[in-house]
């Protein structure tokens, strides 16, 4: 429950200092490692809101809302590249360092550091799951049925970004980012199945944990509310 405040509190404070830098609309798309393409609910996104420690550097944070398509959970007793979560709704939150290099009209950043996140609507992918534990056991039929605790993960992240400034108060940019994410799901539940006979187990998977692992890729258009003058110091968008 801490986690997920602090998850809030990332998130207001980001909307609070967006008024006073550039607004504009982006669009993110996130392709798991091991999971299903997932796409962005526009316009709950704010991203790249901070301040600059100088030329060169800056601290930035935001937040975006995406619609998962499937997650792939891992620990598990068993392997499997399918989604067994999803879909559902997750609130990412980024803080990150970022390394400015501009140029006229044109500036590319590199960026790092930490990110939360909290999936909402939570649910279980039992084709998946059944089919997963199906192969590991050699079993023509599986039905299973568990309980989880779904609990706020976090990870790491890297990218860089490219923004082009059409204009004095339009830029342009595309952005990627890797992140290696991941939260506590532990399930407990059992499952009935077998070949020429049916039996029932009860298991648990304490140690099982949402997979958040990707590529994030994102385009957006920037608007500086400013009064026509050279790319601002500090934006954003999303």
């Amino acid at each position: 429950m801490k986690s997920l405040r602090a998850l809030g509190f990332l998130l207001l404070l980001s909307c609070s200092l967006a008024q006073a830098q550039q607004f504009g609309l982006s669009f993110s798309y996130f392709i798991p490692k091991n999971g299903y393409f997932s796409t962005p609910i526009s316009p709950f996104s704010i991203r790249g809101v901070g301040f600059d420690i100088n030329r060169f550097l800056a601290i930035e944070t935001g937040g975006s809302l995406y619609r998962m398509s499937g997650l792939n959970v891992k620990d598990l007793p068993f392997e499997t590249k399918d989604a067994i979560v999803g879909p559902n709704f997750t609130l990412l939150v980024p803080v990150e360092l970022v390394i400015q290099l501009k140029g006229q009209g044109v500036e590319f950043d590199i960026k790092g550091g930490a990110f939360g996140f909290y999936g909402f609507g939570q649910k279980i992918n039992y084709g998946n799951l059944d089919r997963a534990i199906r192969k590991d056991l050699d079993w023509q039929v599986v039905n299973s049925d568990f309980t989880f605790q779904n609990k706020p993960g976090w990870g790491y992240h890297a990218g860089a970004e490219l923004t082009v400034y059409v204009t004095q108060q339009v830029g342009i940019s595309l952005e990627t980012n890797y992140l290696m994410g991941q939260s506590k799901f532990p399930m407990k539940g059992s499952y009935t199945g077998g070949n020429t006979t049916l039996e029932t187990r009860a298991v648990s998977y304490d140690d099982a944990k949402i997979d958040l692992t990707g590529l994030e890729f994102s385009i957006g258009v920037i608007f500086d509310s400013g009064s026509g003058k050279a790319a601002p110091k500090k934006r954003r968008r999303r």
